[in-house]
């Protein structure tokens, strides 16, 4: 299989800022050219997330922060609350939407830490395969739970015994809510304005939401499984 390609492109006033994410199609890992020259934000030891399972000395870079400088170098002087036309194209199709610039930049922020060799994200990166921008609370909550049972049903083909109560993916987005934190954190320090950490700020909305709502989610969506 090709390589995966996804473009986000920002209009703002009359300037346009441009991003093209390109995925290993088997591992879903971004592939981005190696540089000998990043930011001192990205050290893995700066703001590292409680509980971080790599190891500075075998891993000095923090690979969620590697997948961000493209993003902070053009839209850390950003406001938040500024407008912008947020246009993305994967192979398939494009998407468009006129909104706040935290938005979109949520959009393609929880696309590049999902794609990023984090073992903390491992469980999202199916989600970036389908990539779906400027999801609503109730999009993400289905995309969420339909990805994590189809894992489980892989688990129950290969002899695993399946976890149909889903306490993985509510540990899984507790955790998450502790990497956004830290993030919050490291991109405070790396940027001027504070579009980019607002960005985590609602991504980590989406992840408070979804491990203390699972039942009640459930049971909202149950009307779409209805005769």
């Amino acid at each position: 299989m090709n390589q995966l390609r996804i473009t986000y492109r920002f209009d703002v006033g009359d300037e346009s800022k441009v991003f093209r994410v390109t995925l290993d199609p088997d591992t879903l890992l971004q592939i981005e050219p190696p540089s000998a020259d990043l930011p001192g934000w990205t050290r893995l030891g700066f703001h590292q997330c409680p509980g971080c399972p790599l190891s500075r000395e075998s891993d000095p870079k923090c690979p969620v922060a590697v997948n961000l400088i493209p993003l902070i170098e053009q839209c850390g002087g950003l406001s938040s609350f500024g407008q912008a036309r947020i246009v993305v194209t994967t192979q398939e199709r494009s998407y468009s939407a006129d909104t706040t610039l935290q938005r979109g930049l949520s959009s393609l922020l929880g696309l590049l830490m999902a794609t990023s060799a984090c073992p903390d994200m491992t469980f999202l990166r199916p989600m970036a395969r389908f990539h779906l921008p400027f999801a609503t609370e109730e999009e993400t909550t289905y995309r969420a739970i339909s990805s994590y049972l189809m894992r489980q049903y892989y688990q129950h083909k290969s002899g695993k015994p399946p976890d149909l109560d889903l306490v993985g993916l509510r540990r899984s987005y507790y955790r998450l809510q502790i990497v956004n934190r830290a993030f919050a954190k490291r991109l405070k320090a790396a940027c001027e304005q504070d579009a980019a950490v607002n960005a985590v700020v609602l991504l980590d909305l989406f992840a408070k939401e979804i491990p203390y709502g699972i039942d009640e989610k459930l049971d909202e969506l149950r009307y779409l499984f209805s005769p």
